[in-house]
Parts: C-alpha cells; structure tokens; sequence
C-alpha cells in the first residue's frame, strides 16, 4: 500500500511539474485558464497524498520513515510553488480585469486594496511558517522515545509549540483587521501605522535574538472585536486553560 501512494506521489509531482511548464507556455486566455484549473485539481490529489502518509508518519508500528518524510517534503515542495503560482495568477488577474476599474479607483480606495492585499500576503507568509513549525515539530515528538525523558527535547518541543500558537494569535488579529477594513470599520491609515511592526514579525521572528512586540495591535482597539469574534487574547495564548491543556 505506501509503495503504491509513493509511486503516486511521483508520478504526481512529474504531471505537476509539467503542468508548470505548460501554464508558463500558455498564451493568455482560455487555454490558460484550463492550464490554471488543472494545475490546482494536481495540487489537490498530492495534499490527499500527503494527508496518507502524515497519517502513516504517526504510525509507530512503521519503523522506517525515511521515504515516507522523504516524499512528503517532496509534496510541500509542489504546495509551496503552488502558492507562489496562484498569488501570480489573482495578482495578473486583478491587474487585466481591474487596470481600467483601477485607473477609475479614487487614491483612497486604491490604498486600500493594496493595504488588504498586503494583509493577505502576510497571513499566507504566518501559515507557511506555521506548517513548517508544525512539521519540525511532529519530526522531534517521533524521535523522543516513550517512557525515556530527554529534557532538552522537551523544552524544543515547548518553543515549538509557543511559536505556532503566536503565528495562530498574529493570524487571527490580521484576518480581523483585513475585514474591518473591508467594512470600513478601520481606517487605511490605521493599518498602515503599523505596517513595519508586522513586517518586522513576519521577516524576523526566526532570528535568535528577535524581541516579539505583543502590544502591535493595541492602538487599533480591537477588543470588542475580538470579543464578537472570539479570537483569543495574548493571555489566553500565554496561559491557557487547564480544559485548554487537556
């Protein structure tokens, strides 16, 4: 059975890869966007791939894991070129059916757009580096042996789990601001004022001596919506619950 998926995935990745070849040689249209449309149901039938071997992966009665991680890289891989892809596209679609709409957009909403558009492109780039932590840490959880304590796993395991949880928390307050400012709740120039901090998050919050500043969103005053929206505050993430814990 992993044998058969294997060769699937393979096989999968070779189509996917061509599929690119053919989209980049595509000339702008119909054909295109059937290059487009294909292109995604390939990215859809790796990830059902990649969701059978993460379930194998957790699998102890399987010794060997080599492949089975080897192929499933593989496959993020191909996601993570999707995702460059398909940022291409909504950016070259809005550009030709939106240039002429664009050119009549009064500055203001204009600004916007563009702001809301950068939010996303933050949000897309917190999920990749939450995926990726994700895995790290599932890779680490699989090398600790049962019943055996090794405590500076543990520990490794606990940064892990404190960083996904601040991508979660950032993400949950970004997705509020982009539809606040969509429904004009929040101000452009609000957004903008602090641009840098997240910025500085995003690109930074890797390096070893990165300071994370947990009071960026507090000039925009999202406590009601937060509320309304039950998205959990930086206390709640810090200390959860013990029902949270259990």
């Amino acid at each position: 059975e992993i044998d058969r998926v294997l060769k699937k995935v393979s096989e999968g990745v070779e189509m996917f890869e061509s599929m690119i070849d053919k989209l980049e040689a595509a000339p702008p249209g119909n054909q295109k966007e059937k290059c487009e449309s294909d292109l995604k149901k390939e990215i859809k039938k790796l990830q059902r791939l990649r969701d059978q071997i993460k379930s194998w992966l957790s699998m102890n009665e399987i010794k060997d894991k080599s492949a089975l991680m080897e192929n499933r890289k593989l496959i993020e891989l191909q996601m993570e070129r999707f995702k460059v892809i398909e940022r291409e596209m909504k950016t070259k679609a809005f550009s030709k059916e939106g240039l002429s709409q664009s050119a009549k957009l009064d500055p203001k909403e204009k600004e916007k757009l563009e702001a809301s558009e950068w939010i996303s492109s933050m949000v897309d780039e917190l999920d990749r580096q939450r995926e990726m932590k994700e895995a790290e840490s599932e890779t680490l959880q699989r090398g600790m042996k049962k019943g055996k304590k090794d405590h500076a796993k543990t520990e490794r395991l606990k940064e892990f789990e404190h960083q996904i949880e601040r991508y979660k928390w950032h993400v949950g307050r970004l997705e509020l601001i982009n539809r606040l400012l969509g429904n004009d709740q929040l101000d452009t120039d609000q957004v903008l004022s602090i641009q840098e901090d997240i910025k500085y998050f995003v690109e930074s919050n890797q390096e070893p001596d990165f300071e994370e500043d947990e009071y960026i969103y507090d000039d925009l005053n999202l406590e009601e919506e937060e509320r309304i929206y039950s998205i959990p505050n930086a206390e709640d993430v810090a200390n959860p619950s013990p029902e949270d814990e259990g």
